[in-house]
């Protein structure tokens, strides 16, 4: 028994040597190979155990254990060395030299819509109106009835709805809805005001549509304001935002909230007036509608029209933007593609 504990003891000596002398993980891999794997030299030493005397075999076997466990413990202690020691070499080789000219970082800006948004809105501050914020949430009664929208209107059917789960609460079809807001806010002083924001209609994706989309609305109530003012304002803001000399034109139109109504064009700046997919091929494109206010409004809104009257007139910022940037597909805005948003 004595012979065959002391050639384990030795094996101990030996295999701890060994392992100080490991200086990669891989090399402790091997180390365990050569000495405690399944043909290491252990399990060579202790195939001579079935030779021993029955009484002997269980202190062997204790001191072959015991050995083992103190081998298995040194081999964790160096691997867990070794470790940490590579993670040094590794990152003190992607040191960071300061004498290397600095890498120049991503910068964001606004989104081209956003650009838009406020480019029109400081044309239009600076021409008295002021912002007035509502809600993107509102009842049918100030989406709509308010608006002379009655229930039974036909004109509800040229904006598909989105509804909430709360009965007459809906997502707001237009920004008219804050026309109203402001007027009562104001009333029965003069106002002049834009209510930019959100709009949601239930539509097809298309180049020309969304169903999440930016509105400018615009709103002057006072006592002697007629068309040529609204007709004045409009033009004024399209030589602004497209440029002097740009052709416009005003179109009859109908909405339920003004009378007389109007749609203003202007040529398309994407085809140069010549025609393309966008503007339907008219070399025209819409910019924006408007009209005097309806007096049903007004009266709505806290104003006796046989007093004041006013003009009213809305815009979607994503088509602005598309006529000021070139774009002839409405969905890049918001497809999330970064080389796009870098070229604009």
């Amino acid at each position: 028994m004595s012979t065959l504990v002391e050639q384990l003891e030795a094996l101990g000596r030996e295999a701890t040597a060994a392992l100080a002398e490991a200086k990669t993980t891989p090399e402790t891999e091997a180390w365990y190979s050569e000495y405690l794997g399944r043909k290491g030299k252990m399990t060579g030493l202790l195939r001579g155990l079935g030779q021993l005397p029955a009484e002997e075999r269980p202190a062997v076997g204790k001191a072959a254990n015991e050995i083992k466990v103190a081998l298995e413990a040194v081999l964790q202690e160096r691997q867990a060395a070794l470790a940490q020691a590579e993670m040094e070499a590794a990152l003190a080789a992607e040191g960071i030299d300061v004498t290397m000219p600095g890498r120049r970082p991503q910068m964001g800006k606004l989104h081209p819509t956003n650009q838009t948004l406020r480019e029109a809105c400081t044309i239009l501050t600076h021409m008295g109106f002021q912002i007035f914020d509502s809600a993107e949430v509102e009842t049918d009664e100030l989406n709509f009835e308010l608006l002379n929208f009655p229930p039974d209107h036909p004109a509800r059917d040229m904006q598909d709805t989105f509804f909430t789960t709360k009965k007459d609460v809906i997502l707001r079809t237009h920004t008219s809805p804050g026309q109203i807001h402001a007027m009562r806010q104001y009333a029965p002083e003069p106002i002049r005001v834009i209510l930019p924001g959100k709009v949601y209609r239930k539509e097809d994706v298309t180049a020309r549509s969304e169903m999440m989309f930016y509105q400018i609305e615009g709103l002057a109530v006072g006592r002697n304001i007629t068309f040529s003012d609204l007709k004045g304002t409009l033009l004024n803001f399209a030589n602004q935002m497209y440029g002097d000399g740009r052709k416009s034109r005003f179109r009859k139109s109908y909405f339920p909230f003004t009378e007389p109504s109007v749609e203003v064009d202007v040529d398309c700046i994407l085809c140069g007036g010549k025609g393309c997919r966008v503007c339907k091929y008219s070399g025209w494109l819409e910019i924006l509608g408007a009209g005097m206010v309806h007096p049903i409004v007004l009266k709505n809104g806290g104003y006796d029209p046989t007093v004041y009257s006013g003009f009213a007139f809305g815009m979607g910022i994503e088509r602005q933007a598309m006529l000021k940037r070139g774009v002839d597909d409405i969905r890049y805005f918001y497809s999330n593609d970064v080389r796009f948003l870098e070229r604009l």
